[in-house]
């Protein structure tokens, strides 16, 4: 949760999704995130970290997840409902290709995906591509 709070504290998202993104996190319901497929909830928490990060001025409202989440990664489409329109995420955060990146090996010669996601956190998107011709990129 470290790094989501000073992005979810700048976000202009709406005030009662801010307070749901936190309940999420601890463990909480979140009748405002909704999820198609399953997500461990600190990919989820990675996902809406990244949102909040590349598009603080978004006045979220709700956002649906579609995603898969294997051993190293996460891919999927978010869907953000904004104040004034909707606005569509392809994205894909993947440790192992962030470990890859920065040439990390463990001691048997894999990309050392855990040392990655544990050093970079949510800034392990490969992809990050917006579908809405009114989001930048």
């Amino acid at each position: 949760m470290p790094d989501l709070l000073p992005y979810l504290d700048a976000a202009a998202a709406h005030p009662e999704f801010k307070a749901e993104v936190m309940d999420f996190v601890r463990g909480g319901a979140a009748s405002r995130i909704e999820l198609e497929g399953h997500a461990p909830r600190v990919k989820i928490e990675r996902l809406l970290t990244q949102l909040f990060h590349a598009h603080p001025e978004l006045e979220v409202e709700r956002v649906r997840v579609r995603g898969r989440s294997g051993c190293s990664d996460f891919s999927g489409e978010l869907t953000v409902f904004a104040r004034d329109a909707q606005h569509h995420i392809a994205f894909t955060w993947c440790c192992a290709w962030r470990a890859e990146q920065e040439g990390w090996r463990d001691c048997f010669g894999f990309w050392d995906q855990a040392r990655a996601a544990r050093e970079f956190g949510f800034r392990c998107f490969s992809r990050w591509e917006s579908l809405s011709p009114a989001l930048p990129a």
